[in-house]
């Protein structure tokens, strides 16, 4: 799956979603973890808030979960209805480190949002999701 966090410098969690300079994107699996690439924002002074917000949903679209420090209640809806799930971390952990946990959790008995997240995006993966049967 692919994770997204909230970063200005590539290394910490440590940004608000709508004001965070880029995201860190991994790939994560139950036995790996490598970054693929670091999604530079633009700063763009004459978008507005909405605006904001939507560039960076859409810079994460392909995204499963994203870690951040700080997300406002009208992101975090329009977020979680592009199913991505925001989790909220510590300002300044180390990706390194919340990638390790996540795999770790990954490996063994994933606690109930990972295993939910986990099940929808197979079922979106195999085709199942919107069908009648």
């Amino acid at each position: 799956m692919k994770v997204a966090f909230a970063t200005d410098d590539g290394v910490r969690v440590n940004a608000h979603f709508g004001q965070c300079s880029m995201f860190a994107i991994y790939n994560i699996t139950k036995s790996s973890s490598e970054l693929v690439e670091l999604r530079r924002i633009p700063d763009i002074s004459t978008q507005d808030e909405f605006g904001k917000i939507d560039s960076r949903i859409e810079a994460i679209a392909d995204c499963t979960l994203i870690f951040l420090m700080q997300i406002g209640a009208s992101a975090a809806a329009k977020v979680t209805r592009r199913k991505i799930m925001p989790v909220k971390v510590q300002f300044g952990s180390p990706i390194d480190d919340q990638v390790k946990r996540l795999v770790d959790m990954l490996q063994g008995k994933p606690p109930m949002w990972l295993a939910k997240v986990l099940r929808a995006e197979e079922e979106e993966g195999a085709g199942i999701h919107g069908s009648n049967g």
